[in-house]
């Protein structure tokens, strides 16, 4: 067999050579722009041109601060293609996190959105390596910054070379791109992402069982290209030749369902608070989604009754997918099987609302407390992963070994496996309640409440107990026509037929909001706290 090394340049050539008229659709603070990929392809090599000419070489690594648009998606290539290594950073993180991930990655450039100018302004002082700042806007002048020195993004790509030629003989296990974990506790870690890993990982988005991306596609990453590379979409499409829809800065949710509309979405990718929130719209106005494929949820769970919602209410195919920074993302996808096709309703809905089965190309193993759990839905375990996109250490970072053991990465969710293989979170190891010696899954709960037509959003935390150890409280927002109307009674009246009595919450509590973390998932740590502080324990 030819040993041809899997590295990005292949992906734009495709676009460039078998796809020039497929569009990026890109929103930006002045509207909708729209570009072939055959003008990507020109705007992207004009980019890797001067990114040359500031001295940026293999290893390099250069820094994103931008949203879902046209040139972050000229970045996603042109760096790499280069030899260099895209640095994608959480705008949502504090502006200490910031500084330390951009000090900790050696990042030499950034390219930051022009209202995103404040995060770096803010830590600016700190950068120990940044030796300019290119700055990405669409008005004709540079705005007023203190940061120096700084650069016009489209000044520069006027003088950039349209031919420019790729790098070729890069080591396809090189680094292209990195992330930082959204750092729910310590700081963030870095993981690297190999040239092989994103394309063996964009793969398995093209698969029919995986992610089944084609060029006859028009795909939505609402998911931020910030983070993890917005699911991995952003490769995938280019390379299978779909159009690809960047709905930009300060999105709403009619905005999203007014593109998904106006571009005929076919595909779409978000995290359950996105979908919530595009669930509301789609009750107070009539949007035309018959063309949508599937919704592809993943960050946390959506419950059972969300994605009921969306099938049976409005005919919208809705999938689960999991995966976190260190896989890349994509490790599970909640695929039904032939087997399945008979079931009754329920007990679909039932396995659509768990992660779903292994994508083609990764091993998993769940250990318990003595050894590999039955594969039977009930015993619980920690998922672990191994496989060509999933990584292998943190970089630079002596925590690697509390994650990455004996070749596998452990992932620190606590799961079941039925007998078909599918998994379904029960909770994070340290999310997990033990009361009295038994496990309770707060995962569980949240679903159960979150079925609720009243209830909005639900997390559940444990406290401190001094007979049972732990016990679960419940913090639940309701939907605004239900605020002051729905008892804490009432909600335990719904959860009672579903739980045994010891897995109830000792109590539900009614929140404003609910703390979350830069990427949309319960912010567990501080809703803990204000919880025990609420209730003096």
């Amino acid at each position: 067999m030819m040993n041809t090394p899997l590295i990005l340049t292949q992906m734009i050539e495709r676009a460039e050579k078998f796809f020039p008229n497929k569009q990026v659709i890109s929103r930006t603070s002045t509207g909708v722009q729209r570009f072939t990929y055959k003008e990507f392809g020109e705007r992207t090599r004009r980019l890797a041109s001067v990114l040359t000419k500031f001295g940026i070489t293999r290893g390099d690594k250069v820094g994103t601060i931008a949203w879902n648009h046209h040139r972050h998606l000229e970045a996603y290539f042109a760096i790499p293609c280069i030899g260099a290594v895209l640095h994608t950073i959480n705008i949502r993180l504090s502006p200490q996190q910031i500084a330390y991930i951009i000090n900790h990655a050696g990042d030499k450039i950034l390219l930051i959105d022009e209202d995103l100018l404040p995060i770096v302004e803010n830590c600016k002082d700190e950068l120990k390596n940044v030796e300019a700042f290119i700055i990405m806007t669409d008005r004709p002048e540079l705005p007023e910054t203190s940061l120096s020195p700084v650069y016009h993004y489209e000044d520069l790509l006027s003088e950039g070379d349209a031919l420019f030629t790729f790098v070729k003989d890069i080591d396809e296990n090189d680094p292209a791109g990195m992330c930082y974990t959204s750092a729910t506790t310590g700081l963030p870690k870095g993981v690297l992402y190999s040239h092989r890993g994103i394309v063996l990982h964009s793969f398995a988005l093209g698969l029919a069982d995986g992610g089944s991306v084609s060029e006859k596609d028009t795909a939505m990453p609402i998911v931020p290209m910030f983070h993890v590379n917005a699911w991995g979409l952003p490769f995938a499409c280019v390379w299978f030749g779909s159009n690809l829809v960047l709905p930009g800065p300060n999105f709403t949710p009619k905005i999203l369902l007014e593109l998904m509309v106006s571009e005929k979405v076919t595909i779409s990718a978000g995290v359950p608070t996105i979908w919530i929130g595009v669930l509301k719209e789609l009750e107070n106005e009539n949007y035309d989604l018959s063309h949508v494929r599937y919704l592809l949820c993943g960050g946390s769970a959506a419950p059972k009754g969300i994605i009921k919602m969306f099938e049976k209410k409005y005919n919208i195919p809705f999938m689960h997918a999991y995966g976190m920074t260190e896989t890349t993302p994509l490790a599970l996808i909640s695929r039904l099987k032939s087997e399945h096709d008979e079931l009754p309703e329920e007990d679909i809905y039932e396995l659509k609302a768990k992660q779903g089965i292994l994508v083609p190309g990764l091993e998993m193993k769940v250990i318990g407390q003595n050894g590999e759990v039955k594969w039977d839905g009930i015993e619980m375990g920690e998922l672990c992963l191994r496989g060509p996109w999933i990584a292998s250490s943190y970089y630079n970072d002596d925590r690697s070994e509390e994650t990455f053991k004996d070749g596998w990465l452990h992932t620190g969710d606590v799961v079941t496996v039925d007998k078909g293989g599918f998994v379904k979170i029960v909770d994070r190891t340290k999310d997990l309640i033990k009361s009295g010696g038994e496990w309770i899954s707060s995962v569980d709960i949240e679903n159960a409440l979150m079925a609720h037509e009243a209830v909005f959003e639900a997390a559940v935390v444990a406290i401190p107990h001094d007979k049972w150890q732990e016990r679960p409280v419940a913090c639940v927002v309701l939907k605004d026509q239900y605020k002051d109307k729905i008892t804490e009674d009432e909600l335990y009246e719904f959860l009672k037929p579903q739980f045994a009595k010891w897995w109830l919450p000792d109590k539900i509590l009614f929140m404003n909001e609910i703390p979350k973390t830069s990427v949309g998932k319960f912010l567990k740590r501080a809703l803990r706290d204000q919880v025990t502080e609420l209730l003096n324990v």
